[in-house]
């Protein structure tokens, strides 16, 4: 009857305004950010509630409740959108806006990615004092228990990256503020607060658990020292120990930038929203999510490009690849029935822009190198392939086409770890989407689920 009764007081509406709890200014000011946009947010979907709740914005087909809800609008995500002609927006900011606009690191010309956590959960661009102030801050909560560390030493080193990254999250949990405060009979009305002290410090140490995982897999289990005195992912740059060039430090910034969101409806994110729907703390909710990101529909898409590309360069024994050359084998590939990874998403209907901002650093920085010129003649090449073929609905090389290009040339080429820096990239959008499902209140998500008869007949009513 109890924990009826605190649960009681859970649902029951409580104001947004950040407890005055000790924190550091930067914190301080993050949460008055959070809680003052969160009350504008509040008060519109208390509205659209009451004004339109039974306003009808979508037909659901029989198509979309049988293919994985495609493009079904029954979800919402505060912090990005993504549109198919333009594709992601980060609180309204395309990623050219985003990069564009962002802080960056000194002499550098690629967007921080914890600006961009910035820029997610409160809305605004950060000045570069704010930015200096969260990436310290970010520093200050990176510290690894040594139990979890002994976690991870205690897997076997066959065991996949991902696998350990998920393991490690779980092994965090005993952490959490959250579900410390939950248990300790919070209400409602504070759950933002302390989900934005789990996402800081998960966010935090991440790049760590990451960079152990890839030591102790890869290489000899010595990880580079940490050091405070960079920016978040250039510290992570470094303690990967594979590339001490400045440029590596900078493709990694523009990569964790530009996969840090991409809305609530992919398997990684709406697993991490579904799961903390029920209250579940951040750390469970990552892990979860984690599992989804494994998956070869998913985030493993970036290293099986690579694999392919690798292929191709061998099958094409040292020619130079060519717009025609590629456009052969496109073909040749086709008529095989084999599938070219890389082209194509599953809303977008344009080239990514992500992309695109990755294609921008290659040229610069590594334009002569013969896997960027195979990518290149891919991109030249294979949409009018595609296109001529009339079966795709996006014919257009997508973000994973290119990324493990990148990683190969600054020497990252363990590729079974690629997934690993997606998920330290990835964890910025999905703690910014579960602060702000519990800043605006949303509820646990249950949607109706029936047989194929059952579909059927309603189908034919």
């Amino acid at each position: 009857m109890e924990r009826i009764n605190r649960i009681a007081q859970h649902v029951s509406a409580s104001g947004l305004a950040p407890n005055p709890t000790a924190a550091s200014p930067c914190v301080e000011s993050l949460k008055a950010k959070i809680a003052a946009l969160a009350k504008q947010k509040t008060a519109l979907k208390a509205d659209l509630l009451k004004s339109y709740g039974e306003k009808k914005i979508q037909d659901v087909t029989v198509e979309m409740a049988i293919n994985g809800a495609r493009s079904m609008k029954s979800m919402v995500t505060e912090t990005s959108d993504l549109d198919a002609n333009t594709g992601i927006a980060y609180r309204g900011k395309s990623l050219y806006e985003c990069n564009k606009e962002l802080p960056k690191a000194p002499g550098g010309s690629c967007a921080l990615p914890e600006a961009a956590f910035w820029l997610l959960l409160t809305g605004e661009v950060p000045s570069e004092a704010e930015t200096k102030a969260f990436t310290e801050e970010l520093h200050k909560r990176s510290a690894i228990p040594a139990n979890v560390m002994a976690t991870i030493d205690s897997l076997p080193l066959e065991t996949h990256p991902m696998t350990q990254l998920s393991i490690s999250m779980l092994a965090l949990q005993k952490d959490s503020k959250f579900a410390k405060k939950y248990n300790e009979g919070m209400k409602k009305g504070e759950y933002w607060e302390y989900a934005l002290e789990d996402a800081l410090d998960l966010v935090a140490k991440i790049p760590v658990v990451a960079a152990k995982i890839y030591r102790r897999t890869f290489k000899d289990g010595k990880v580079p020292a940490y050091d405070a005195k960079l920016d978040w992912a250039a510290n992570y740059a470094q303690m990967l120990g594979v590339n001490s060039d400045e440029q590596f430090k900078e493709v990694t910034r523009l990569y964790l930038m530009l996969h840090a969101d991409h809305e609530g409806g992919n398997v990684s994110a709406h697993t991490t929203h579904l799961v903390g729907s029920a209250l579940s703390d951040p750390y469970y909710s990552w892990g979860a999510g984690l599992c989804g990101l494994a998956g070869p529909l998913h985030g493993l898409a970036n290293q099986e490009c690579l694999a392919w590309l690798l292929d191709v360069q061998k099958q094409l024994g040292g020619q130079t690849p060519t717009k025609e050359l590629l456009t052969d084998f496109a073909e040749k590939t086709l008529k095989e029935g084999k599938v070219i990874p890389g082209f194509g998403h599953a809303v977008l209907r344009n080239t990514d822009p992500r992309y695109m901002l990755e294609r921008e650093f290659a040229l610069k920085h590594c334009a002569k190198d013969p896997l960027f010129q195979l990518v290149d003649s891919c991109y030249q090449a294979i949409p009018p392939v595609l296109e001529k073929g009339g079966k795709v609905k996006n014919p257009f090389p997508n973000v994973d086409a290119h990324s493990g290009q990148l990683m190969y040339f600054y020497n990252l080429r363990e590729q079974n770890y690629y997934t690993v820096v997606f998920a330290v990239s990835r964890a910025i959008g999905v703690m910014s989407q579960y602060v702000w499902a519990r800043a605006i209140g949303l509820p646990i998500e249950r949607p109706k689920s029936v047989p194929l008869d059952v579909l059927e007949k309603l189908a034919k009513k």
